[in-house]
């Protein structure tokens, strides 16, 4: 819950804490002699003048004989879809499909028909990619492939790649990566020795500069 959130509770547990307390046709002096808690209390409680806590907020419950919840109440539950808008870069469009900042991060990608000249990337990370629709080319070390609707790759960055345009058509397909470049598992895996997964953590470590570096490669890289 974040701040804002938390403010919007707590100013709210007042005025609802007056409400259950006449709809039960209750008097701060009832109340008090139920609870043991003074009138002045629970007046500044209702007020907003004295900030709920606890200790306060359960006698009050028991009394009027209701959950905890129902005094607190919760924020409302913002819509779930995210509606980020586009990004157009060189020629590709990102849709975020992700709204909080950091930790893992997805992107649907347009590329158009052309015909681009590859010119392969490093960086510290690991990708993964889904082809959602048409054909995508993936220039990957020494690989050179094609990857078409329902294939996913996922690769060490730090190998030189690329990706874009066969010529033939679009390109649909999903990206996801992490700050610290997380790998995604889309398969079974032999299981790494201590010492492997020792040498192996600091070289897949990502920066969010990184990041950028896939999604607007005009940022630094090396080539």
């Amino acid at each position: 819950m974040s701040d804002d959130d938390m403010g919007e509770v707590l100013a709210e547990v007042g005025p609802r804490l007056r409400r259950i307390r006449k709809e039960r046709g209750a008097t701060l002096a009832g109340l008090s002699g139920a609870t043991g808690i003074s009138v002045s209390t629970l007046s500044r409680l209702e007020s907003g003048l004295r900030k709920p806590s606890l200790e306060l907020l359960l006698p009050i419950a028991r009394a009027h004989e209701v959950a905890l919840d129902e005094l607190v109440g919760a924020p409302s539950v913002r819509d779930p879809r995210v509606r980020a808008a586009p990004i157009s870069r060189h020629g590709r469009t990102y849709w975020p499909l992700t709204r909080q900042p950091g930790g893992l991060q997805a992107f649907k990608v347009l590329v158009p028909q052309g015909n681009e000249e590859p010119e392969p990337r490093t960086h510290e990370g690991y990708e993964w990619l889904y082809v959602l629709s048409g054909r995508l080319r993936l220039v990957l070390g020494g690989h050179d492939a094609v990857l078409t609707a329902g294939e996913v790759v996922e690769f060490d960055t730090r190998v030189p790649h690329w990706f874009g345009s066969t010529g033939e058509g679009p390109a649909e397909f999903l990206s996801l990566f992490g700050p610290q470049g997380e790998r995604i598992h889309v398969r079974a895996r032999p299981k790494q020795s201590k010492r492997t997964a020792r040498e192996g953590g600091e070289g897949h470590r990502r920066t969010t500069e990184d990041d950028g570096r896939e999604l607007f490669p005009d940022r630094q890289a090396t080539a």
